[in-house]
C-alpha cells in the first residue's frame, strides 16, 4: 500500500512568477523528506479546481493540500477542501498574502511552515460563507470594491502598483453609497464609504482593516467607514496598515455571526469578485482545518 499523497497546488503566475519558484521549493522539500505528493497546476482556475477535486476523490486518505500562490488560489482551494474536511496550508507567493498573515505566519519562513504542516496535527479555524462561497480573510464592499473593479480592468502596471494606481484614479470620482446592514442584534441604515467584514484581520497586502478580527472566535468584525472628505480619507488611509483607523470618529466596528449587506454596489472576498449586492454571510466556526503559527 502506498503512502498517503499530499496535493501541492501551484499558481505559477502568482506574485509575477514567485509561485513557480516557491512551487519548486515546496516540491523539493517533499522529495527531500520522502513525502508522497501530487503536483497540480494549470492555466485556468477551473482546470485547477477540477484537477484538485478529482485528486481528492481518488485519494481519500490525502493528509492535506498545499496552496502555493496568493489569496486567489487559497480562495479557490477552500471551495474544494472545506466540504471534504481536508486540511490545507497556504504558502505565500502572491501580491497580498492576507490569509497567511491572518494565520500569523511570517511571509519568508517557508521551511518552518512546511515543518509544522508535515509533522503536526492541523487546527480548526473559522471561515466565512457568503452566498454559498467560502472565504478566509475579508469580505468587503464600497470604495475598495470599486478600486478592485478598476484594478482588474488595468493591464498595466503589475502587482501592488496596479492597486495604488486604481486608488488614485477612483478616489476623485468616488461617492459614498447608502447601505442596509443587518447584524445579529441590529439593523443599520447608513451612508458609508466602505464596509469590511473580517474573518481575518487584513486585505490588500497587510491593510489591517479589521485589526481585532480572530480566526477562532466564531464571529466577524464588521468595520463601517461613514462618509468623510477626500482630503480626510487621504490623511487617514495610511493608518489602516497599523489598524489605528478604527480610532477615527467615523469608523465603527461591530461583532456578529451573520451579516446581510444591501446597496447599489459590488462585493469582493479574498480579492475575488463575489458580485452585486445584496449578499448574506455567516461566520462558520471550525469550518476550516489548517496550521496556525
Amino acid at each position: 500500500m502506498s503512502d498517503p499523497r499530499w496535493a501541492i497546488v501551484v499558481n505559477p503566475t502568482s506574485g509575477q512568477g514567485k509561485g513557480a519558484v516557491l512551487g519548486k521549493l515546496v516540491a523539493g522539500y517533499f522529495s527531500k523528506h520522502d513525502l508522497n505528493y501530487q503536483l497540480i497546476t494549470g492555466i485556468s482556475a477551473q482546470s485547477v479546481q477540477s484537477d484538485l477535486l478529482k485528486f481528492i476523490n481518488e485519494n481519500h486518505d490525502c493528509p492535506g493540500v498545499i496552496a502555493v500562490g496568493g489569496d486567489g488560489l487559497v480562495h479557490l482551494v477552500l471551495q474544494v477542501v472545506v466540504p471534504k474536511k481536508i486540511a490545507f496550508a497556504a504558502i505565500p507567493a502572491g501580491t497580498g498574502n492576507d490569509f497567511v498573515r491572518a494565520l500569523k505566519w511570517p511571509l519568508g519562513e517557508i521551511n518552518e511552515l512546511l515543518d509544522r504542516v508535515t509533522t503536526t496535527i492541523p487546527q480548526v479555524i473559522d471561515l466565512g460563507l457568503v452566498d454559498g462561497e467560502w472565504f478566509g480573510a475579508v469580505l468587503s464592499s464600497g470604495f475598495d470594491s470599486t478600486v478592485n473593479e478598476k484594478a482588474n480592468a488595468l493591464s498595466w502596471p503589475k502587482g501592488r502598483s496596479k492597486y495604488n494606481l486604481a486608488i488614485a484614479l477612483e478616489l476623485p470620482l468616488f461617492k459614498p453609497s447608502h447601505f442596509e446592514i443587518e447584524l445579529d442584534d441590529r439593523t443599520i441604515s447608513t451612508e458609508a464609504m466602505l464596509i469590511a467584514v473580517g474573518n481575518g484581520s487584513s486585505y490588500g497586502g497587510g491593510m489591517q482593516v479589521c485589526p481585532q478580527a480572530s480566526l477562532t472566535d466564531g464571529l466577524f468584525d464588521v468595520m463601517v467607514l461613514s462618509p468623510i472628505s477626500k482630503l480626510e480619507f487621504v490623511r487617514v488611509f495610511p493608518t489602516v496598515y497599523s489598524g489605528t483607523h478604527i480610532n477615527h470618529p467615523e469608523v465603527n466596528v461591530y461583532r456578529t455571526k451573520k451579516v446581510r449587506i444591501n446597496s447599489q454596489a459590488v462585493a469582493y472576498a479574498d480579492g475575488e469578485r463575489i458580485g452585486a449586492l445584496p449578499v448574506s454571510a455567516e461566520c462558520v466556526a471550525g469550518a476550516g482545518l489548517t496550521w496556525l503559527n
